[in-house]
C-alpha cells in the first residue's frame, strides 16, 4: 500500500481494535462541530484521517491518527498553539498531538479551543 492510498474514515476504524473506534468517532465529530465544511481526506497508507481547509496536506490543520489504545488528535501547526492545559506532546519544528483515550476526554472544551485556534491560523495563512 502506498502512503497515499485514500479511503473512508471506516476504511481507516478497520485497521484498529473496535475499543478505539468510539474516541476516534466522537474526534471526528469534535472537528466537525468546530468546522462544519471541513475537508476530510484519509490516507490509509499514514494511518490517518487529515482536516483541512481543501485536499492538499498544506490545506491541513488537524489529523486523527487511530493507535492500539488511543488515538492521537494531531495539529500540523501545532507547535505555535496557545495549550493553558498542557495537553499538546511532540518536539517538531511544527507537529504537536494529544493522546486521547476515552470519549469524554475527546469532548472536552480545550479539544474543541485547540481545534477552533488551529482552523483559525490555517483560514488566516491560507
Amino acid at each position: 500500500m502506498s502512503a497515499a492510498e485514500l479511503g473512508t474514515f471506516d476504511d481507516l476504524l478497520t485497521r484498529w481494535p473496535v475499543a478505539v473506534h468510539p474516541v476516534a468517532v466522537a474526534l471526528r465529530e469534535a472537528v466537525f462541530a468546530v468546522h462544519p465544511g471541513a475537508c476530510e481526506t484519509v490516507r490509509l497508507g499514514y494511518h490517518a484521517a487529515t482536516y483541512g481547509t481543501g485536499p492538499r496536506m498544506t490545506d491541513s490543520y488537524a489529523y486523527i491518527m487511530p493507535h492500539a489504545r488511543w488515538v492521537n488528535l494531531g495539529f500540523y501547526q501545532g507547535a505555535v498553539l496557545l495549550d493553558p492545559e498542557g495537553l499538546l506532546e511532540g518536539r517538531g519544528k511544527q507537529l504537536r498531538h494529544t493522546r486521547v483515550r476515552t470519549v469524554e476526554e475527546a469532548e472536552r472544551a480545550a479539544l474543541q479551543a485547540l481545534l477552533t485556534e488551529a482552523l483559525a491560523r490555517r483560514t488566516r495563512n491560507a
